[in-house]
C-alpha cells in the first residue's frame, strides 16, 4: 500500500506490567486485519512474545514492532507503526528506546490495578520527550472505570479527559468525540463531549473566536483537528479511552481514533536534535522531505543468531532505498543497504523504501551501533540525537566463563546483549582483574545472563564484584633494604634508604630523589622507582593499589660489578614495604553521593535503612507527583546490593542513582577483616 508521510502515525504502548499491552497489541492487529485471530500470552502464540524465555515467563522482554495499513480514499492511507514495550521495571531499557522513535505514547491502565508507578513513570518520561500522550484503560469488563478517571485526573491533571466511555457492563464503548451519543455505564456522553470541545479550542485564539461566535458546528473539521493536534503536542489535553483487548470491546474504536486523530510525524513535535557537541552544539529540526538528504536515527538493536544484526531506525528526513550509500555518524567509509525491511514481530519483509516518518530496519552492518545517526552526505556530520535520559544501572555481579578458553566468546556474547538494552552494561576492572555487568536488578542481570546461555551456548559462574578499596598511611616513616646474592659468578647488590610521608587525600604519588654523593648511581634510581611502583600498584597489606604518598629516597650502597639494575628494584620494594608497616597503614573505601527517590510515605522506612549502611543524610527535596529524593553519602560497599533491598521496601517504586565522591578510611573492624583476607604472595629470595 502506498502511503506518505501525512499517513504514518508511530506509537508506543507503554506502562506497568500485567496491564494488558501485548494482549492489546495482539486485539489491534487483529482489528487492522494484520494477523487472522489475535494470539494468546497464555499460549504463547502472540505476534510480540515471540522469545523463548517471553513464552516461558508470559511477559515482555523486548520492544517488538508491527505495522498496520488503513486505506482510506478520501483522507489518503493511514500506516500504524505500533511498538509493544515490556511492563517491568527491570526491562525499562528497550522500552524508553521506542519513546526516540514515535510522536505518541499510549499509557496502558489496568482497569482492575488502577495508577501504578509504572504509569506514572511513563507518563512522566513520555511528558519530558515532548511526545503526545493518550491513556488507554484496559480490562474494562471489570474494576471500576468511574473511580479511575477521578483518579487519572487527580493524578495527571485535569487534561485527562474521556473521549469514549464503556457502556452495557463494559462490553462495548460509546463514542463522545466524533458522533457523541448512545449510553454509557458512567456519566454522560453530552457531558464528556462538550468539556472535550471546550478543552480543545481554548488552546487557539481563532478558533476560541469562531466557537464562541457561531458555536460548535461553526467549525470546520480542519479547524478542529488542527486544534486537536496542538492541544496533544503542548500537552493541554490527554485523551482517555476504554477498551477490552480480551474481549475486544472499543478496539476499533481505538484503532480509528489513533488514524483520526493521533499526530502525524509532520504534527508531532519536532525531535531534538543537535549539531557539534559540547557548548558548540546547536539545535536543528530535520525536515520530513523525501527529497532531502537522509537522516535517520537507530534506536533499535537485534542480534538474531540466524539473520545477523538487525539494526532498527527511523528516518527524519530524506528516502533510505536499496542500495542507497549511508554513513554512520561521523564515519568517513559509507555501507550500502543491500536490503531494507519491515518488521512484524519476528518476521523481516523486504520492501523498497523507507520514507520520513517511517520505521524500517537494515541487516548485517557491524559497525552500527545503538542511537547512531545514519545519513548521505557530510553536510549532516556531527549530527546527533538528544540522549534519552535512561537508569543507571546499579546492580552488579562479577562474571567469568564457567569453562576455561571461553574469555573471547563471553566477551563477544556480552557485547551483542548490551547493544539491544542501553541499561545492561558490560565493563573490565583492569586494577581488580575481573569482569562486571551491571543491570537494573538481580533479576535483569539473571534473565541476560540466561538469554547469553540459550542463543550463544555462554555460561559463566558470578560473585559479587569486588570494591576498589585503596591503600594509604598516615605517618612519616622510614625503610631501609639491603639486596645482596651471591651464586657463584657475579651477584647482585643494591641498598635504599628512604623515608615516606603522608599527602592530602587526592594527592597521588610523589617520588622525589634526595641522594647526596652518588651513593646510588644515577642509572640505578628508576630501578628503585620501579620497585616502589610495584608496590603502589599491589598494595602492602590488603592487596589495593596505594596512594597519597611521598616516598623520598635519600641514601643507600652500590657496588661497581655486583650491581644490578634487579636489585635496586628488589631493595627499593622492601624498603618501601619495610616503611609502610611502620607508618600506620590505611584502608580507604570508596564514598558515593546517593540520590534515593521514592513515594513520600516511604522516606523514614528509607531513611532509617541507610542510616544503618553508615550513610550521612545530607537532606531531601519534594519532587512533583508524591514523591521525594533523599541525598546522602555512603560507602559503597554498603549499598552493593542495594537495588534489591529498596525494591522490596518500595514495592518496586523506588529507584536511586550514585556517583563517585571520594575515599575515606574505613572503620577499623573492616580493615581487619579485609588485611586477614589477603594472602599476599610470597617472594623467594
Amino acid at each position: 500500500m502506498a502511503y506518505t508521510t501525512e499517513g504514518i502515525r508511530n506509537i508506543a504502548l507503554v506502562g506497568h506490567t500485567a496491564a494488558g499491552k501485548t494482549t492489546l497489541f495482539e486485539a489491534l492487529l487483529h482489528a487492522g486485519g494484520v494477523i487472522g485471530s489475535p494470539g494468546s500470552v497464555e499460549r504463547g502464540t502472540t505476534v510480540s512474545d515471540y522469545d523463548p524465555m517471553e513464552k516461558e515467563r508470559k511477559q515482555s522482554l523486548n520492544t517488538v514492532i508491527a505495522s498496520i495499513d488503513r486505506p482510506n480514499a478520501i483522507a489518503g492511507d493511514c500506516h500504524i507503526n505500533l511498538i509493544d514495550t515490556p511492563g517491568s521495571q527491570d526491562f525499562r531499557g528497550p522500552t524508553l528506546t521506542a519513546l526516540a522513535a514515535v510522536e505518541t505514547c499510549a499509557i496502558v491502565v489496568n482497569a482492575h490495578s488502577g495508577i501504578e508507578y509504572g504509569t506514572q513513570r511513563m507518563m512522566h518520561h513520555a511528558k519530558t520527550r515532548g511526545l503526545a500522550r493518550i491513556i488507554v484503560v484496559n480490562k474494562i469488563d471489570g474494576g471500576n472505570p468511574r473511580k479511575l478517571i477521578e483518579q487519572l485526573r487527580e493524578t495527571f491533571g485535569p487534561e485527562c479527559l474521556p473521549i469514549n466511555l464503556p457502556a452495557q457492563d463494559g462490553k462495548s464503548v460509546v463514542d463522545c468525540f466524533f458522533k457523541p451519543e448512545g449510553v454509557p455505564d458512567f456519566s454522560s456522553v453530552a457531558e464528556a463531549h462538550q468539556r472535550i470541545i471546550d478543552q480543545v479550542v481554548e488552546i487557539n485564539e481563532t478558533v476560541m473566536d469562531h466557537f464562541l461566535e457561531q458555536g460548535e458546528e461553526g467549525l470546520s473539521g480542519q479547524e478542529l483537528h488542527d486544534a486537536f493536534e496542538q492541544c496533544l503536542r503542548e500537552g493541554h489535553l490527554v485523551p482517555v479511552c476504554f477498551v477490552s483487548a480480551r474481549t475486544g470491546a472499543g478496539v476499533k474504536e481505538l484503532l480509528m481514533l489513533m488514524e483520526k486523530l493521533l499526530p502525524n510525524p509532520l504534527e508531532g513535535n519536532p525531535p531534538p536534535f543537535v549539531k557539534g557537541t559540547g557548548a558548540n552544539a546547536t539545535p536543528i529540526m530535520p525536515q520530513p522531505d523525501p527529497k532531502q538528504h537522509v537522516i535517520a536515527d537507530v534506536f533499535k538493536i537485534v542480534n538474531d543468531p540466524f539473520v545477523g544484526k538487525l539494526s532498527v531506525f527511523r528516518v527524519y528526513q530524506g528516502t533510505v532505498k536499496k542500495d542507497t550509500q549511508l554513513f554512520i555518524d561521523d564515519s568517513k567509509k559509507p555501507f550500502k543497504v543491500g536490503h531494507l525491511f519491515k518488521l512484524k514481530g519476528k518476521d523481516y519483509l523486504e520492501i523498497d523504501q523507507a520514507i520520513p516518518g517511517d520505521i524500517a530496519g537494515v541487516a548485517k552492518i557491524e559497525e552500527i551501533h545503538f542511537d547512531a545517526v545514519l545519513h548521505d552526505s557530510h553536510d549532516e556530520d556531527q549530527i546527533h540525537l538528544q540522549p534519552l535520559a535512561f537508569p543507571q544501572p546499579m546492580f552488579g555481579l562479577a562474571v567469568e566463563p564457567a569453562h576455561k578458553g571461553h574469555e573471547q566468546k563471553l566477551a563477544q556474547s556480552l557485547h551483542k546483549l548490551s547493544e539491544e538494552d542501553p541499561c545492561f552494561r558490560y565493563e573490565h576492572n583492569k586494577e581488580l582483574n575481573e569482569s562486571v555487568v551491571r543491570g537494573l536488578s538481580d533479576l535483569h542481570l539473571k534473565l541476560m545472563l540466561e538469554r547469553m546461555k540459550e542463543r550463544y551456548g555462554v555460561e559463566v559462574k558470578t560473585r559479587p564484584p569486588r570494591i576498589a578499596y585503596r591503600e594509604t598511611i598516615g605517618a612519616h616513616a622510614e625503610g631501609h633494604h639491603r639486596h645482596k646474592k651471591q651464586t657463584g659468578g657475579a651477584g647482585q647488590f643494591g641498598e635504599v634508604y628512604l623515608r615516606i610521608e603522608p599527602l592530602p587525600r587526592g594527592g597521588g604519588f610523589e617520588f622525589v630523589d634526595e641522594v647526596k654523593g652518588g651513593t646510588i648511581p644515577g642509572q640505578y634510581l628508576p630501578a628503585v622507582e620501579k620497585g616502589v611502583r610495584q608496590v603502589l600498584d599491589h598494595g602492602a597489606i590488603a592487596g589495593y593499589q596505594l596512594q597519597d604518598v611521598r616516598v623520598i629516597v635519600y641514601d643507600g650502597k652500590y657496588h661497581p660489578v655486583d650491581s644490578k639494575e634487579v636489585a635496586f628494584v628488589s631493595a627499593g620494594k622492601k624498603a618501601f614495604l619495610e616503611a609502610i608497616a611502620k607508618a600506620r597503614p590505611q584502608l580507604l573505601e570508596p564514598i558515593v553521593n546517593l540520590e534515593v527517590f521514592v513515594p513520600d510515605h516511604y522516606m523514614g522506612d528509607v531513611t532509617g535503612g541507610l542510616a544503618s549502611k553508615r550513610a550521612r543524610i545530607n537532606g531531601t527535596d519534594s519532587l512533583r507527583g508524591g514523591e521525594l529524593v533523599v541525598k546522602a553519602q555512603v560507602p559503597l560497599a554498603e549499598v552493593t546490593d542495594y537495588q534489591t533491598e529498596l525494591k522490596a521496601l518500595t514495592q518496586g517504586q523506588g529507584r536511586y542513582a550514585i556517583e563517585f565522591s571520594h575515599y575515606d578510611p574505613v572503620p577499623a573492624q573492616v580493615q581487619k577483616q579485609l588485611v586477614d583476607a589477603y594472602k599476599p604472595r610470597v617472594e623467594e629470595e
